[in-house]
């Protein structure tokens, strides 16, 4: 059994803020454990409520589409959500519902040790950065929160669903995504490459 499944067992019957008292499933986060790349979202909609998934509705298949664009799949990447359960009426998290559950989210970074963390929108993007910024501003830039993490901030697939004229910047920030993981990867092999020379080094002086 994996770390994140342990992990999902300890803390599924959660009854750390009053969301407990609605929801149907507790979305923990779906995807590789392994993952270079985690998206994080903001909280689970009806469809995710229901099955237990992130971004299984309408939002989810654009956000499918979207990774095979940059020759990605689901099982590629870790999906999570800053909230773990539903806020009635899908209304925004409230500050102490954010408070509650940030700590979960942040074990599960810490298990996965993404390379790259994707906000999915405003809401997202200002919780992980701990900063009133706007979407708008920093969207498909690559930034650092207060962790060192590296984070990119961009929108969330379902500001498409609603404007279409949005799609082409979310493919954009998509292209700039596989443009910063290809970096990360190649300065991962060069980082192994040194240390095995480093390695063979040594070992020549004995």
């Amino acid at each position: 059994m994996s770390e994140l499944n342990d992990y999902y067992r300890e803390i599924k019957d959660c009854k750390r803020c009053r969301l407990n008292e609605s929801r149907t499933n507790f979305v923990f986060g779906d995807g590789s454990e392994s993952a270079n790349l985690m998206f994080v979202g903001e909280a689970p909609g009806r469809n995710e409520d229901q099955q237990g998934k992130p971004f299984v509705g309408a939002a989810g298949q654009l956000l499918n589409d979207l990774l095979a664009g940059i020759n990605l799949k689901r099982e590629d990447v870790y999906i999570a959500n800053i909230i773990k359960s539903r806020p009635p009426g899908n209304r925004d998290p409230l500050p102490d519902e954010i408070e509650a559950c940030k700590p979960y989210l942040m074990k599960q970074i810490e298990i996965i040790k993404p390379k790259i963390i994707a906000t999915l929108g405003a809401h997202a993007t200002r919780t992980m950065l701990e900063e009133s910024v706007s979407i708008g501003q920093v969207h498909g830039q690559t930034l650092k929160d207060k962790n060192g993490l590296t984070i990119m901030p961009i929108y969330h697939p379902a500001a498409a669903l609603y404007n279409r004229s949005t799609i082409d910047v979310l493919k954009q920030d998509f292209e700039n995504l596989r443009t910063l993981l290809d970096k990360e990867s190649v300065q991962q092999e060069t980082e192994s490459s040194k240390s095995a020379e480093d390695d063979f080094d040594q070992g020549t002086l004995f």
